[in-house]
């Protein structure tokens, strides 16, 4: 019987560095043989994406509650269509971003709750779990800063202000320390090389 392939997340503000590890990890995974794909949210099929335009875009004005609803549809189609298929098939993938992040943007940021969220979530995702989430800690000040050095226009969550992404970070790390079997913390403050090292050092044990 086929070996049921590994979900790796990875969380952390915007400015973490979360889309630079997520590209070293699959190709560090690669060269150790490990079939390994990269998927992103909100998005990874067309479905996703569709949505990824709508609550990304700073243009429009989009309620704490429908928010959190798209993020969970989003999520619900890039698990039927591309998450459990390849972990049925013995992948192991690695995804930019995941439940996690509903819990503290939405669940905190936007106050509506952590208990509310991880519910919707649930039935969204028919309960999948990571196998192993790397959260990547910064100073939010500092993830500011690498955030606006892209020199891209901020979309709507990168537009919100210093409280709210401090609420955020804290929501991330109070995540953690409930689940420190699940939830390693990587120091994000570090060059790349030793990011992606801590990174693989803390999937060990699931190899």
């Amino acid at each position: 019987m086929l070996e049921r392939g590994r979900l790796i997340t990875i969380e952390g503000v915007d400015g973490a560095g979360k889309t630079t590890l997520a590209k070293a990890l699959q190709a560090a995974l690669l060269d150790r043989g490990i079939d390994t794909r990269l998927l992103r949210e909100p998005g990874g099929v067309r479905a996703s994406e569709r949505i990824r335009e709508l609550v990304t875009d700073p243009a429009l004005s989009i309620g704490p509650r429908a928010e959190a609803l798209l993020y969970a549809a989003a999520r619900a189609q890039l698990v039927e269509e591309a998450l459990e298929p390849a972990l049925r098939n013995g992948l192991w993938v690695v995804l930019d971003r995941f439940i996690d992040s509903s819990l503290a943007y939405q669940g905190v940021g936007r106050e509506l709750g952590v208990s509310a969220v991880r519910h919707i979530n649930e039935f969204a995702t028919g309960n999948l779990i990571a196998d192993r989430t790397l959260l990547l800690v910064i100073d939010p000040a500092a993830a500011t800063a690498r955030s606006r050095s892209r020199g891209e226009p901020p979309d709507r969550l990168e537009q919100e202000d210093d409280e709210f992404r401090t609420a955020v970070t804290k929501a991330y790390l109070e995540l953690a320390y409930a689940e420190p079997d699940r939830i390693a913390l990587i120091d994000a403050s570090q060059p790349p090389e030793l990011v992606l090292e801590s990174s693989l050092a803390a999937l060990g044990d699931l190899t």
